[in-house]
């Protein structure tokens, strides 16, 4: 067996091999790539090196003398840096391309079809309307001389305009109401002596202020800063109200109601409102056994 060296073909290494390693594949120690090992010169001198093949690559043909074969080697080597580096500035350059929104586009910015959006569930939200007081009827608590206007219920409920855009008798309780959802903007109730609210059907009610309790009691609502308030009266207001005969389900009623709040507010004139079934009980909770004597 005599030894003889070769040289990497991607690298330039000096490699030495046995004789009989001719042929076969090995790693080189230096950049990794899978070489084929030449075929051992004819000639004992040991000067003369061998340039390997890569694997799946033709190997060159020819000797090369001393250290001269690193040069071509080394070249391919810095071509396939450059081709490297390439790779990586095209790969930043997309990445750049297709991240250019983020990027460029603070997260605090707004999408741009978000004020479109926006500008869409403005236009979809029905607008608050606001109703002036009604200046032909007059807050009195004396009810001698007070008569029902010819017209939708309206008023003064906190001082502001109020216009009954829906009215409901729930059992004995009626209410009048402004606004879409519960509580409304603005509402006037009165708890009525009433189980069923047909039993209400052509009665007439009328409160002064110097009668006592017990009275049908009123509650005032209202929202301030969009929070739901209310006030309530046991006594100490005038009250006129007339029922039509009901049918259908509903039952027309006129009103006049004046309450001594700090704002005087009042409610006044025609209303038809829903009959709807009383809630049901609350169920009784049983009383607890008394203790048995010792």
């Amino acid at each position: 067996m005599s030894e003889f060296k070769f040289a990497c073909p991607v690298c330039g290494q000096h490699i030495t091999a046995d004789s009989t390693s001719s042929g076969s594949q090995l790693e080189c120690p230096t950049c990794f790539q899978k070489i084929v090992v030449p075929q051992a010169p004819a000639s004992p001198d040991g000067k003369l090196i061998l340039s390997a093949a890569q694997v799946a690559k033709p190997r060159p043909n020819g000797l090369d003398n001393g250290p001269g074969p690193a040069s071509p080697p080394l070249a391919r080597k810095s071509i396939s840096i450059g081709a490297g580096l390439l790779v990586l500035v095209v790969a930043a350059g997309a990445a750049l391309f297709f991240f250019r929104q983020r990027i460029f586009h603070p997260k605090s910015q707004p999408p741009q079809n978000a004020g479109a959006s926006t500008t869409s569930n403005k236009k979809n939200a029905p607008p608050k309307i606001v109703y002036p007081v009604p200046t032909n009827i007059n807050w009195t608590l004396d009810l001698t001389n007070a008569v029902f206007p010819d017209m939708l219920a309206a008023g003064s409920i906190h001082g502001s305009g109020f216009v009954c855009e829906k009215a409901v008798l729930q059992g004995g309780n009626l209410t009048l109401r402004q606004g879409p959802g519960w509580p409304p903007e603005l509402g006037v109730g009165i708890q009525l002596f009433a189980h069923q609210g047909e039993e209400l059907s052509k009665k007439s009610i009328e409160v002064t202020p110097d009668k006592t309790p017990p009275l049908p009691r009123v509650v005032l609502r209202w929202k301030n800063d969009l929070k739901p308030a209310e006030q309530r009266f046991i006594d100490g207001y005038a009250l006129k109200l007339a029922f039509g005969e009901a049918a259908n389900g509903r039952i027309p009623g006129k009103i006049y109601i004046c309450l001594p709040d700090d704002t005087k507010s009042f409610v006044a004139g025609a209303f038809e409102a829903e009959i709807r079934k009383p809630p049901p009980p609350k169920p009784k909770q049983p009383k607890p056994p008394k203790p048995k004597a010792g």
